[in-house]
């Protein structure tokens, strides 16, 4: 499993955790010293011609509704002439979890029919392409019009009923030639609400405890390398972000954080991305920030 950064490690203080067995582990690190971003590299089971990654971008160019268009296309062929992998921008599992306009999903044969094009012309010129699956959860924006016709947000009685929609947004995913797929469990959204106890209250066995919190996470992940192999599925995860109002003291975080990440390296996932810090992610309650005595 390889560690994919967009700066620094994004909690400073769980670089101790398991480090050695994330450099152990890994199936797409180099032996040698310093080599160029231009040499190809295998990054789980997907050989790229360049260790060159660009990361997902939301673009909100899927007009009129979630259906990839001509514009998706160009952008990403772009991309993918030089990129070693692009990720798409978040693509939406479900209608019953939209936020962003515009932006493109994957839940139905015309969105995965659209998606294929843009696929097939991203390998055309040589490039890779993850399809980054996502659910924004609790955050639904009730004035984008798949949220309308699907209705308001309502409480998640049977979790199981959302890892199956990654579970098919991955086999469409697969329908449409991808090379492999990435599970959104940061920033706020569906997965990460489960695993922060200050946006998780469930009593079930979804909520309350670290093992608990997790579970939503990794049996996503189980769904999704069932369709693709663990070797062609990737996770970005920010333990250190407090955007869309998620944060725990930091004790709890790195105890949370630990355990999901020990739990994902006896998947042998293909990669894990790690969100940098950002002091504008800061956790802040109630509009102010956090007591220091929490997180100094």
């Amino acid at each position: 499993m390889a560690l994919m950064y967009r700066s620094r490690l994004a909690l400073r203080q769980i670089s101790n955790v398991q480090r050695s067995s994330f450099l152990t582990t890994s199936r797409a690190m180099s032996s040698s010293a310093q080599p160029s971003l231009s040499t190809p590299i295998k990054l789980g089971d997907v050989e790229l011609r360049n260790r060159n990654i660009m990361g997902s971008l939301t673009r909100n160019r899927s007009v009129p509704t979630t259906v990839p268009n001509e514009v998706n296309l160009e952008y990403y062929v772009q991309r993918g002439q030089s990129a070693g992998l692009v990720m798409t921008e978040g693509t939406l599992t479900s209608p019953q979890g939209t936020n962003w306009p515009n932006a493109p999903g994957i839940w139905n044969k015309e969105q995965t029919d659209a998606w294929k094009k843009i696929v097939d012309e991203v390998h055309r010129v040589g490039g890779k392409t993850f399809c980054q699956l996502w659910h924004v959860g609790r955050i639904a924006n009730n004035d984008m019009p798949e949220q309308k016709h699907s209705g308001r947000p309502t409480p998640l009685a049977d979790p199981w009923t959302v890892i199956e929609e990654f579970r098919q947004a991955a086999l469409n995913a697969k329908a449409a030639g991808f090379d492999g797929v990435e599970l959104h469990s940061a920033n706020g959204y569906l997965v990460h609400q489960f695993i922060d106890s200050t946006s998780n209250r469930r009593t079930d066995d979804w909520g309350g405890s670290i093992e608990n919190r997790c579970r939503f996470g990794l049996e996503a992940l189980k769904a999704l390398t069932g369709v693709f192999g663990p070797g062609r599925v990737g996770v970005k995860i920010n333990p250190a972000g407090g955007y869309n109002d998620m944060g725990m003291p930091l004790q709890e975080t790195i105890d949370t954080f630990t355990y999901y990440i020990k739990e994902m390296l006896q998947m042998e996932l293909a990669y894990v991305q790690f969100v940098r810090y950002s002091p504008a992610l800061d956790p802040t309650f109630d509009g102010e920030p956090p007591p220091p005595l929490l997180y100094t």
